[in-house]
C-alpha cells in the first residue's frame, strides 16, 4: 500500500475507531509535545540510545513510554504520565523517562506489545532486560477503565523492587522477551522498506512520515496474506485480554482479580475474586499488560502455572487453556481490524444486531444477523460497496452459514480457511427484502 493509501486508511481508522486530530492539529500536536517535553528536561525525547546511556551512568532502571500523540485515547492519561502527577511523581524519580512518539527505527526484537495500544510502556536495565510492560486497552474508549495512575504507580513500585534484585533475579526475566522478528525495524518490513525512514521529518511532512504502530501489524499481516497463508489464531487474536480466559481485572491494581466469569478457564483453574496474580508461567506479574503478554505467547493447548496471593499466603494454580481458547477473544475494536475488514469483507464493519432488534424483525437468537454499520467508499476498503452492499444491511447467511457469528468470529471462518480473491455467496436483508450478493476477499 502506498503512503498516500496508508495516510488515508489511518484517517478513516482515527475518525471511526479512535478519534484524533484533524491533519493540520496532528502536526501541531507533534510538534507541540517534542517543545513542551523538551523544555520541561524530565523526559529524554525519542532518543533511546541517550536512555541507556542515562541508565548506565546513573545505574537506574528505564520507564520507557510509547505513545501515538495525535489520538485520543488514553491522551489524559498521558498528559498525567508527562506531567508528573503527584501521585508517581516521586516514583518517577527513581527512573531514567524516555518517551517515543514514533514506529520509525523502533526495534521489534526489544518493543514487542499490543500494536493496537495508543500508549504502552516498558520496564527496563539498561542491558536490555525487561522487567515487565504497562499498558492495556478495550472496546471501551475510556482508558480509565483499563489503566490507571495507581496502577502504573504499583507496576512502578514493583520494577524498582525487581531492580534492587538485579541481576541475582535474572533468571526471572527471560521469558520476558518474544522470538527473533523477521525485520528489525518497521521501516525495513515488506510495503514499508523506501517508503519511510528511521527518523521523523520533524522539519517538514511530519504526519506523513510517521509509522504508527497500528502499521506494524497491518504489514506483517499483509506478507501472510500476500504469500496466501491462512493466519494463525495468534496472528487474527493478538494480546489476548484476560476476559478471554474468565478474568476480569481491576485497573486500579497491577493485576488484582475483580470477577471471575462462571464455567470458565480462570474458574477452572480456581481463581477467586480478590487473588493478586505475582508470577504466571514463571513470570514475575506488574500489570494487565504482563498477563496479556503471557497470554499471547501461550500454545494451544496450554497449562499454565500460576502463583497469587490471597489472605496473606501463595497459593499456585494451574490454568488450562484448549485448543482455539483465543477465539473467544473480541477482536472488533482494535485498529488493526480495519485492515482485516479489507481482506475478508471488502471493507465492511458488522455489529452482531441487538436482541430487540432481532424480536422486531422475526430472527431467532441462534441466527446469524451482522449489520452493516459502516462501508468503505474508497480504494481497497470499496470493494464491498462494488459488489453492491450498503450501509445497515442486515447479513444473514455467509457461504451458507445461518448460525449466529460475531464479527470476530466471520473473520477467522474467512481468513483461516478461504482462499484470498474468493467470492462468498451472502443472503441480506434490506427494507423487509431478501437480496443475493458475494462479499469479495482480497
Amino acid at each position: 500500500m502506498q503512503p498516500s493509501l496508508l495516510l488515508a486508511a489511518f484517517l478513516l481508522l482515527s475518525s471511526l475507531a479512535s478519534p484524533a486530530a484533524a491533519p493540520g492539529d496532528r502536526k501541531a500536536k507533534v510538534l507541540g509535545d517534542r517543545a513542551k517535553t523538551e523544555q520541561g528536561g524530565d523526559w529524554i525525547y525519542n532518543d533511546l540510545p541517550g536512555g541507556f546511556a542515562e541508565a548506565k551512568k546513573t545505574g537506574k532502571p528505564m520507564f520507557v513510554v510509547l505513545r501515538c500523540i495525535p489520538c485520543v485515547n488514553c491522551s489524559l492519561f498521558d498528559e498525567s504520565v508527562v506531567n508528573r502527577d503527584p501521585k508517581i511523581r516521586a516514583l518517577m524519580e527513581k527512573f531514567v523517562t524516555v518517551r517515543i512518539i514514533q514506529g520509525n527505527g523502533l526495534d521489534l526484537s526489544l518493543f514487542q506489545f499490543d500494536f493496537d495500544l495508543s500508549f504502552g510502556a516498558f520496564f527496563m536495565n539498561a542491558d536490555r532486560t525487561i522487567y515487565g510492560r504497562f499498558g492495556t486497552r478495550t472496546e471501551d474508549q475510556e482508558s480509565r477503565n483499563a489503566i490507571s495512575i495507581e496502577s502504573l504507580g504499583k507496576a512502578m513500585e514493583a520494577a524498582l523492587e525487581l531492580h534492587q534484585g538485579y541481576p541475582a533475579n535474572k533468571a526471572l526475566f527471560t521469558g520476558k522477551n518474544g522470538p527473533a522478528p523477521a525485520n528489525k525495524t518497521p521501516e525495513t518490513m515488506p510495503g514499508m522498506q523506501g517508503k519511510y525512514g528511521p527518523t521523523l521529518d520533524f522539519e517538514g511532512q511530519v504526519v506523513q512520515s510517521c509509522i504508527h504502530c497500528h502499521m506494524v501489524r497491518d504489514a506483517q499481516r499483509r506478507e501472510l496474506r500476500a504469500a496466501r497463508q491462512p493466519f494463525s489464531d495468534q496472528e487474527l487474536f493478538p494480546w489476548p485480554l484476560p476476559q478471554t480466559v474468565g478474568l476480569t481485572l481491576d485497573p486500579r491494581e497491577k493485576a488484582t482479580v475483580a470477577s471471575v466469569a462462571a464455567s470458565s478457564a480462570a474458574a477452572k483453574a480456581g481463581f477467586q475474586a480478590g487473588d493478586d496474580i505475582a508470577v504466571l508461567n514463571g513470570q514475575p506479574i506488574l500489570s494487565i499488560a504482563d498477563v496479556q503478554w503471557v497470554l499471547h505467547n501461550a500454545a494451544e493447548p496450554a497449562q499454565i502455572a500460576a502463583e497469587v496471593k490471597r489472605g496473606g499466603k501463595t497459593v499456585k494454580l494451574n490454568l488450562a487453556l484448549a485448543s482455539g481458547w483465543r477465539r473467544a477473544a473480541d477482536i472488533s475494536w482494535r485498529p488493526t481490524s480495519w485492515e482485516l475488514r479489507r481482506m475478508a469483507f471488502g471493507g465492511m464493519k458488522m455489529d452482531d444486531l441487538p436482541a430487540a432488534d432481532r424480536a422486531k424483525l422475526g430472527l431467532a437468537d441462534n441466527a446469524l444477523a451482522l449489520k452493516l454499520a459502516h462501508v468503505g467508499q474508497y480504494g481497497e476498503h470499496a470493494l464491498a460497496k462494488q459488489a453492491g452492499f450498503i450501509k445497515d444491511d442486515i447479513i444473514l447467511s455467509v457461504d451458507g452459514r445461518t448460525q449466529r457469528m460475531t464479527e470476530s468470529e466471520l473473520f477467522a471462518y474467512i481468513l483461516q480457511g478461504k482462499p484470498v480473491g474468493a467470492k462468498l455467496p451472502a443472503v441480506v436483508l434490506r427494507n423487509g427484502q431478501r437480496l443475493n450478493l458475494q462479499i469479495p476477499t482480497q
